[in-house]
């Protein structure tokens, strides 16, 4: 795939990020005060950073598994199709649950991976999304924590990827693509 010339502009700056995450942290462990053990399950690979400074500050006991997930590959617009590349390695029946997202955009890998977790009966399943685009919504359904809402933009940076670059960037970026005014 040949990508286009492009540049980014921040969105979301680190320092709001970080604000954030501790604002979103002290609702989840108020939320979640009763459970002896929240199990975090991060959907690969855009969640990796979000999940990493969240339950840093969780301040609770924490177990941290992985879900990777498939709609996007290299395109700018979801597939619609949801692939399980790969799956948790931990039981979750009658467990604590918060799977933590990048972005929910259609909603449609939020849905497919909230439908398989639920069939393994966790006590309670609740979820958190650094990014909501309810423009682009396609299922019904809305995270139960937001990070920020943004508008109808491709964004890269904090763990989210263009074609796999830019995950490293510390903020939150939209690309614009030269000669295209931005978003």
């Amino acid at each position: 795939m040949t990508q286009r010339p492009y540049h980014i502009e921040t969105m979301i700056s680190a320092k709001a990020i970080a604000a954030r995450i501790e604002e979103l942290a002290r609702e989840i462990r108020k939320s979640y005060r009763d459970t002896d053990k929240l199990v975090v399950i991060g959907l690969l690979r855009g969640s990796f950073v979000f999940i990493a400074d969240l339950v840093r500050e969780l301040d609770m006991n924490v177990e941290v598994d992985f879900l990777e997930t498939s709609s996007y590959g290299n395109a700018m617009q979801s597939s619609r199709e949801v692939r399980i590349l790969k799956d948790i390695r931990g039981q979750i029946e009658g467990r604590d649950v918060l799977v933590v997202e990048d972005i929910v955009d259609t909603g449609h890998t939020l849905a497919a991976v909230l439908k398989l977790l639920a069939a393994r009966n966790p006590r309670r399943l609740e979820t958190i999304a650094l990014l909501d685009k309810p423009t682009r919504r396609e299922v019904d359904l809305k995270a139960t924590w937001t990070g920020f809402e943004i508008p109808d933009a491709f964004v890269v940076g904090y763990g989210i990827d263009y074609a796999q670059a830019n995950r490293n960037l510390p903020y939150i970026g939209s690309v614009v693509f030269d000669g295209e005014a931005p978003a």
